[in-house]
């Protein structure tokens, strides 16, 4: 059973629809991106799983109980297993670091003021921000707001975390740190992710599973790895693709070579020394997925029929997996 089961979600604005017919499956200790452009409605999906938004129809369950549904809401006390963190990090600049994490202690109706004091401190540890319980809002910097953010999320031991464009007000160093805080904290503390994000670079970081969404509909979904190295939509492809040449205008057709977890051998040069044949690279991308290195190489197909069947030859023995296309990308 997954710690978190979407069915038929659907949800309208002024006769608008922004979630048609969402359904996903979250197990416990994912690290689960949800990806799309803007207004693909990611965040009313991540505001529907924590209560904020109340669907039209489809349900919500958590550990196989109903969570919320268009006749009931979140209750309290399971919403408390599910903390989040936003974009713009929802400080109270008045109150000091410590406060801003006791706040979520009250809220939870922890009374007494040294334990408040003493799990706040605990989850300014656990961030990286001791240092820091006294200073106020003002005096820090993104990342260390958004880490205050997520020590006052720790602080109602939550189950699952969402993030909702979490970083995307960060710097890529700041963002990079902060995505492996929350990595570390999945792998520390057991703590299921949702991560909402319009960066694949994102996504790719941290997460094991992706959802795409694309104009309020899912529209791929599964391991990391395998949307990544097969994209099969157009808004998927745009993702993965996104600032590299397409190719979809001139004659030429294309062979792509996949890394399922083993792009480390030198492929393109010992297919030029050991075949004799001249390699033109149009596309190529790596990356590192649940520390395993996967990608793929996109090259033009050998125009001699010869070359083409000793190439074929070549990937078959040596147990690379290729497809031919006709063009990568999207017009």
């Amino acid at each position: 059973m997954a710690e978190i089961e979407i069915r038929n979600l659907e949800k309208s604005f002024d006769g608008k629809k922004v979630l048609d017919g969402i359904s996903l499956d979250i197990e416990k200790g994912d690290v689960y991106g949800i990806l799309g452009l803007s207004g693909a409605g990611k965040s009313t999906l991540v505001r529907c799983i924590n209560g904020l938004e109340i669907p039209d129809s489809g349900e919500i369950y958590y550990k196989g109980e109903l969570l919320c549904s268009n006749k009931k809401r979140i209750e309290p006390q399971k919403r408390r297993k599910i903390a989040m963190i936003f974009q713009q990090f929802n400080l109270m600049e008045q109150q000091s670091v410590l406060k801003n994490v006791e706040l979520a202690l009250e809220i939870k109706g922890v009374k007494g003021k040294k334990e408040r004091e003493e799990i706040a401190y605990a989850c300014l540890e656990k961030v990286g921000l001791r240092e820091k319980a006294k200073a106020y809002p003002s005096s820090l910097s993104g990342g260390q707001k958004q880490r205050v953010a997520i020590a006052r999320a720790l602080a109602l031991e939550p189950e699952v975390i969402l993030s909702d464009e979490a970083t995307s007000a960060l710097d890529p160093e700041t963002t990079e740190s902060i995505l492996e805080l929350l990595k570390d904290l999945n792998k520390e503390l057991g703590i299921t992710i949702i991560m909402i994000s319009h960066q694949l670079s994102v996504v790719e970081q941290i997460c094991n599973k992706v959802a795409i969404l694309d104009k309020a509909r899912l529209v791929e979904q599964g391991d990391l790895s395998d949307v990544f190295l097969n994209p099969s939509t157009d808004i998927a492809k745009s993702l993965i693709y996104t600032n590299h040449v397409h190719t979809a205008l001139n004659e030429h057709h294309f062979i792509r070579l996949l890394f399922n977890g083993n792009a480390d051998e030198p492929l393109i040069a010992n297919i030029v020394q050991d075949c004799a044949i001249l390699v033109s690279v149009v596309y190529a991308s790596t990356e590192v997925i649940g520390g395993k290195v996967y990608g793929q190489t996109v090259i033009k197909r050998p125009k001699e029929v010869a070359d083409q069947n000793k190439l074929k030859k070549y990937l078959e023995l040596h147990h690379v997996e290729y497809e031919e296309v006709k063009k990568i990308g999207v017009e």
